[in-house]
């Protein structure tokens, strides 16, 4: 009976510790997760957004930021931080209000780009949106070559 009573024992605490081990775990597996997400929220903001611009337009932004004094970085193609913060700077310089110089394309960014086309006659709605018309517009603004 003894023996019986040692064993159930040690099979209890065999499983109570099994349980608050999966739990340490399972609260670990959380942690990374959020630690993940929140990482890849803020490689987000720093990615490459030519805004439905293929590479050959998107050097053409890149070209046109540089000859009108705004430093792109590398005229890549690849619409970056710096080619973000080189038109953020330039929208601003005119007055069209592109907020913080920080390369994320938020709203601020997409209004003083609807803005700035609109100089040029798309007539977008500037309500911060990069829907198809800005798109388009944006798109048709680059067709020029550097």
């Amino acid at each position: 009976m003894l023996t019986r009573t040692a064993i159930s024992i040690t099979a209890v605490v065999g499983l109570a510790a099994g349980t608050v081990a999966a739990a340490g775990t399972s609260f670990a597996a959380s942690q990374s997760a959020a630690t993940t997400a929140v990482s890849a929220q803020d490689v987000s903001i720093l990615a490459v957004n030519n805004l439905g611009l293929d590479t050959a337009r998107a050097k053409n932004w890149q070209c046109w930021l540089r000859d009108t004094g705004y430093n792109p970085g590398t005229i890549d193609g690849r619409l970056g931080t710096d080619s973000w913060k080189a038109a953020q700077r330039k929208f601003n310089d005119l007055g069209y209000n592109a907020g913080t110089v920080d390369g994320a394309v938020g709203p601020n960014t997409i209004r003083a780009l609807q803005r700035y086309l609109n100089t040029y006659n798309y007539n977008l709605a500037v309500d911060g949106d990069a829907g198809p018309a800005t798109r388009a517009a944006f798109w048709d603004f680059n067709s020029i070559g550097c």
